[in-house]
């Protein structure tokens, strides 16, 4: 994974290092168990002091991002608990969850019959008629809402992790989370649901095709969402746009439309871009959820839901 750092700006080194590569985990350029590249070697990279990446990986470690192995180094650390499953033959990769589910059933005391009748309940449920976004972030939750939509042609709706904590809240809905919160949604959600976990896009993703903007030139961001612009400010400054050629825009405010049509970019989010002023040829609709995520969701409308066959 490429980062990006700029020392003349108001963000402070280890904040943008801190940022970066919490995305690359979440957007899965970073893999789980991955080794980073050693204090020294990255302070030599970037020419800064040692001091500065230590403490950005100290701050990962606490919050959970990654784990520092003595002797060994600095490795991502796996979220949720677990890690997708690979199989050359998606039959034989679906013999092997059976098999291992009866194998666990068969340990746990549950007779043949019992497996069979659980089985017949679950087979014999309606299918879910849309997506449940589990977010407690109400304006991420709104851009989510926004991208799946689009993406998807599905209903969508969304909720915290108080309202989705009984069955009833559930009911009807196939649960997707971003894997970043993996562990709180599990902990929020009953024992059987079964959420689909998504990814956000990675910096590199987000930037293909994109030339940088003039060191001069105006670049407004807009959004609802205060983090889509905390974030756009941090990433922007550390791609080495000025900071005094930001304009950062709440979409809440009255009046946050005027003056777009002077920016030399336009950034916004997919819920923000629905309200934007028609003719803005500069505008840049920054995605959330990674586009392999997206597809995912669309296989499972189309194999689970309507019974499409590949």
């Amino acid at each position: 994974m490429r980062l990006w750092v700029s020392k003349n700006s108001d963000v402070p080194l280890r904040e943008q290092l801190v940022r970066q590569i919490m995305l690359g985990v979440v957007s899965d350029d970073l893999k789980p168990g991955q080794r980073l590249p050693s204090t020294r070697e990255l302070a030599r990279r970037f020419r800064i002091h040692s001091n500065t990446v230590s403490a950005a990986y100290r701050d990962l470690e606490r919050a959970g991002w990654l784990e520092v192995r003595k002797g060994s180094g600095v490795y991502v650390r796996p979220l949720g608990g677990e890690q997708a499953a690979t199989g050359a033959d998606p039959r034989l990769e679906l013999d092997r969850l059976i098999n291992a589910f009866l194998t666990l059933a068969r340990s746990q005391g549950h007779t043949l019959a019992d497996v069979q009748a659980r089985l017949k309940h679950w087979l014999g449920l309606e299918p879910p008629d849309h997506f449940l976004v589990v977010e407690p972030d109400e304006g991420l939750r709104e851009i989510l809402l926004a991208e799946i939509a689009e993406a998807t042609s599905f209903r969508v709706r969304g909720c915290g992790y108080e309202e989705c904590a009984g069955a009833q809240g559930l009911a009807g809905g196939a649960v997707v989370a971003l894997y970043s919160k993996a562990e709180e949604v599990r902990r929020a959600l009953p024992p059987e649901a079964a959420p689909i976990f998504l990814h956000t896009r990675s910096i590199p993703e987000s930037l293909a095709g994109e030339r940088p903007p003039p060191r001069d030139a105006l670049v407004s961001v807009v959004s609802r969402w205060p983090k889509f612009l905390e974030w756009a400010h941090v990433f922007l400054v550390a791609a080495g746009v000025e900071t005094d050629a930001l304009d950062l825009r709440d979409a809440r405010e009255p009046g946050w439309e005027r003056g777009l049509r002077s920016s030399a970019y336009v950034i916004t989010d997919a819920l923000t871009a629905r309200s934007l002023p028609e003719g803005l040829p500069a505008a840049r609709v920054y995605r959330v959820v990674a586009d392999s995520s997206l597809a995912e969701l669309r296989s499972f409308v189309e194999r689970f839901l309507t019974g499409a066959t590949p």
